[in-house]
């Protein structure tokens, strides 16, 4: 009879049928790389906008800066020196080239570096924007969770009417109405705080405010709302008839199955914020990017404009991704499991 030697029986290891790993079986990897992708095509797309739009504006832009009464020789030479008789793609390519070098042109009324105007400018807005962000969280989360837990199952009807009603109000209040009406009131009329500029701590109050107000209130009933959800949840009744201490039922269980949909919201409000600060910044004389661009569109300085609008798009950009992150981190079977 013979005998038939198998490979593993002649001592040789069998043939491995695994597959071999790639970055497409990783999903943090996938995760990863799609955002990176769609970052650097929303990045493309603001840059591109935003050198477009000197060009889309009606007439000559340097003429309108430097007004109708300068000389065609001065038109001429500032024209030169930013580029403008260039050819189209070839200013792209200046502006481009610009960006990676830091580089955003100057002034064409102070003649300054863009980039200096932005960087004196840029931490006042930021400042003013992290703050009202944080303000708006730290009310919104405890007043929202705290009405889910008073109001639940139909309870306490009179407290939920006026949490629905003043959070109503302030959500639909604008920004810049609500700064005007601060201002007047506790700066003009009680002096209470400075009314303009940035002075010391008591001159943030007002701008921090009026920027967190509405913010804060459509996030407390967002958080209510799925605070109320999760309340309603089989884990909750059981933790509830283990007789857990209420904190810990609404601490450990409750508030952060329901805090995804709150850092989603709060992360497009947060984009919502550095915008708003435009308008508020000029009710309070703040000198930030806010007043910076409002002057700079009047001035018809569409270098400045440029820069800031750039720097504002990236803000934006830079949130959303921070949230995609958070949400992967917090939930990754609905932000991972999906991509």
């Amino acid at each position: 009879m013979t005998t038939v030697m198998t490979p593993a029986a002649a001592g040789a290891a069998p043939p491995s049928t695994a597959p071999a790993p790639s970055w497409r079986h990783n999903r943090w990897l996938r995760f990863g790389v799609r955002r990176a992708a769609r970052l650097v095509l929303s990045l493309w797309v603001l840059v591109t906008a935003a050198f477009l739009m000197i060009h889309l504006v009606p007439g000559d832009p340097v003429r309108a800066a430097l007004g109708m009464t300068a000389s065609p020789d001065v038109v001429a030479a500032r024209r030169a020196e930013l580029g403008l008789d260039d050819s189209l793609w070839r200013q792209y390519a200046h502006f481009l080239g610009g960006l990676c070098t830091g580089d955003l042109g100057s002034s064409t009324i102070s003649g300054l570096p863009v980039t200096r105007t932005i960087a004196d400018r840029l931490p006042a807005t930021a400042q003013l924007a992290c703050l009202a962000f944080l303000l708006a969280l730290a009310v919104a989360v405890p007043l929202g969770t705290a009405t889910a837990a008073l109001t639940r199952s139909g309870r306490r009807r009179g407290a939920e009417l006026a949490f629905t009603s003043v959070s109503g109000l302030l959500a639909a209040v604008p920004e810049f109405l609500l700064a005007v009406v601060l201002a007047y009131v506790f700066a003009v009329r009680l002096g209470w705080f400075p009314v303009a500029g940035r002075q010391g701590p008591g001159s943030y109050v007002l701008p921090v405010l009026a920027l967190s107000a509405g913010p804060a209130a459509v996030l407390a009933r967002i958080c209510r709302v799925e605070v109320l959800s999760v309340l309603s949840r089989d884990y909750v009744r059981t933790a509830r008839a283990k007789r857990l201490p209420p904190r810990r039922v609404y601490l450990r269980h409750a508030l952060p199955n329901a805090v995804t949909a709150t850092l989603t919201l709060g992360g497009l409000l947060l984009s919502a914020l550095v915008a708003g600060t435009v308008l508020v910044e000029n009710v309070f004389a703040w000198p930030g990017l806010g007043s910076t661009i409002v002057q700079s569109i009047l001035q018809k300085d569409y270098p400045l404009v440029q820069g800031i609008v750039l720097v504002y798009g990236a803000g934006v950009l830079a949130v959303n991704l921070l949230v995609d992150v958070a949400l992967a981190v917090l939930d990754p079977r609905s932000a991972i499991g999906e991509v």
